[in-house]
Formats: C-alpha cells, structure tokens, sequence
C-alpha cells in the first residue's frame, strides 16, 4: 500500500480532506445590527402570553372619534433580548401591519419611558415589576362601601404614584351607601384631584379629568373600577363582578392590563383588581421629591431618615414657615403616607 494512496492505492488531495465546521461559526455574522429606520412608531395596548396588541401612533395624537385605530398584531423580535415590553410603551414595528386576520409584526425597538409605574409581588420580594409604561395619572378607585375602604392600600397606592411621577387622582364610588367626608378629610392636605361618584353619577368632571391624559386604573376587586370603565369608554365591555358577602370581598374580574380610547380624547389603562401593593423597590427619598415644598427641608435630615422620626430635619423646616401655610397638615398627611412604607421595609 502506498505511504500517499490509502487503500485503493490512489493519492490523496484536497478533494479528499474533510473540515468540519467549528460550533457556531458554520457562516460569518455581522456585529452591525439592523437600524429599522422605516419602522413604524406604534403603541402598547395589550399583552398576552407574548402577544403585543399594538395601535399606530402615538396616544396623544389627534383622532376622529369615529375612526377606529387599526390594531396590530406582534411578537418581540430577538435582537431585544430579555427586554420587557408592557402596556403603555411607545415602540417601533415592522413587518405586517395591515391588522389582517393572521398578519403579524415584529417590535423591533422599545422607545425610553418617561414613566414606569411599578410594584413589587409583595413587600419582601425585590423583584420589581413594571405594570404600565408612560402613564400621566394613576387614578385609585375606592368604594365608600360593599367593600369598605381600605386605607393602607389607597396610601400604598399614592406612594408608587409619587415614586413614578403620576399625578393621583382618588375616585370614591358607591357615596350614595356611605359618606366621604372622613375619607376626603384623610387626604385633603396632600392636594390630590378628588372625585365623588353614586350609581348613576354624571361622569363629566371625570371625564375633564382624564381628557387627554393617560390614566391607570387601580383599586380592589369590587369597588366598581370595570363598571365604571364600562361607562367611560362603552365599548370596553369589562367585566363587572358582585362583593362576595361572607368575605366582603369583590371577585378578580379584569384579568390583565389593557389601554381602552377615551370618546374625545385620552386613554384608560384597565388593571386586575388588586389584593396587595407590593413597595419593596421604593425609596421614601424618591417620594417626598414630589413634594417641592420639603425637599430643601431634607438637608439637615439624618442619612436614611425615613422623614417620619423625632430626629427628621422637616420639623424644624415646617415651624420655620418654609413650608407655607398648611405645611403641617400636609407633612402629617404625608408622613401618614410614608409609615406604610417604612413599617413594610423594616418588617421586611
């Protein structure tokens, strides 16, 4: 046998040389990533199971009421990665857009937030969850009756809308079983837009409320949050569930966020009833930053205070009249605000 031919004698060339390729480089990739400049901007109105149901535009852009938006189907493309997208981001798409039956598109970018209103599953868990994207308002719906209000979670609730730059707004139903006055009194230093409404209520300073704004709405199971949705926007058809009452307690009717067009301009971001209000993420420092009138106040504050401790700096900022008139009741109705948080961090 030849030292060259292998065993039919013949010589060997290139021809008979085998390379196989090496794990992962079987063709040549690119670092230069797409940059989609012909995608078209749109906006997050649903999530399910990896489904983004996206509109074109933006939500602030003026459309005839009339016109129904075209609702785009879509997936994340790869090149995101691990990054979330949530109701309320502003995205840019490509790929089918037409909103035929079975089109579907790519979200190819998630544009930066202005704002992101978070929560935690529960006080110990530092895992933080982005519920809505890019909200103007956080309206907490609280029933004055059949259920009761609960206090702590309103108060939980305007610590996440201070933390992530929303404006409040308290909406109290169900007036006409029980008296607001109390309630109202409770927050009344705080400043924070107040509605009052009983079945049948006209909607119209609501409505004037929400105008052109983009609003999240939170509160407990039964308080009347989708009936109420139902009536802003009438072709929600949310819906609504009875108070259970053994328990007094509403069952989970709304199953997961989605952002329904307001008649006349706006939109409402429809959230599952809440149980809890999980704050683990929030710094105190970050919420008393909404309020302008105590944040000098806070250099002679000791590190960490928790602004709500004999040795806190606002005290002495309040009596010095730096805080206006009514500096008191607010820092009191503030401080009221802030315990719930304190209590939970160090419990947790």
């Amino acid at each position: 046998m030849s030292p060259r031919g292998g065993r039919s004698g013949r010589e060997l060339d290139e021809d008979d040389v085998r390379v196989r390729p090496q794990r992962g480089k079987s063709r040549p990739r690119s670092k230069d990533r797409p940059d989609h400049a012909n995608a078209e901007p749109g906006y997050v109105v649903a999530v399910d199971r990896g489904r983004f149901t996206c509109v074109s535009g933006d939500p602030h852009d003026d459309r005839p009421d009339d016109v129904e938006p075209t609702l785009i189907m879509a997936i994340k493309a790869r090149e995101l990665g691990r990054k979330g997208v949530v109701v309320g981001d502003r995205v840019a798409i490509v790929g089918d857009t037409s909103g035929e039956t079975d089109a579907l598109a790519r979200i190819v970018r998630v544009e930066p937030r202005v704002t992101s209103l978070r929560r935690t599953a529960d006080d110990t868990d530092p895992v933080e969850r982005i519920i809505v994207a890019n909200a103007d308002r956080l309206a907490v719906v609280v029933s004055l009756a059949e259920p009761a209000p609960q206090p702590r979670l309103v108060d939980r609730a305007l610590v996440a809308a201070y933390d992530a730059g929303l404006e409040p707004l308290l909406v109290l139903t169900k007036s006409d079983l029980a008296s607001p006055d109390e309630l109202l009194a409770d927050y009344a230093a705080l400043n924070v837009d107040t509605v009052v409404l009983q079945r049948g209520s006209d909607l119209a300073e609501l409505r004037a409320l929400l105008h052109d704004q983009v609003t999240v709405f939170l509160g407990s199971s039964g308080v009347g949050k989708s009936t109420l949705v139902n009536a802003l926007v009438p072709s929600a058809q949310r819906a609504t569930g009875h108070v259970n009452e053994t328990t007094g307690r509403g069952r989970h009717t709304s199953t997961s966020a989605v952002a329904l067009p307001l008649p006349g301009g706006g939109l409402i971001v429809d959230t599952p009833g809440l149980r809890s209000f999980g704050l683990a993420h929030v710094d105190s420092s970050r919420v008393i930053d909404a309020f302008p009138e105590f944040t000098d106040g806070t250099t002679d504050c000791p590190r960490a205070c928790s602004h709500d401790e004999e040795e806190c700096g606002l005290d002495a900022w309040v009596a010095e009249g730096h805080a206006g008139t009514g500096g008191a009741e607010r820092l009191s109705s503030l401080r009221r605000v802030l315990r719930s948080l304190a209590d939970d961090h160090a419990n947790g």
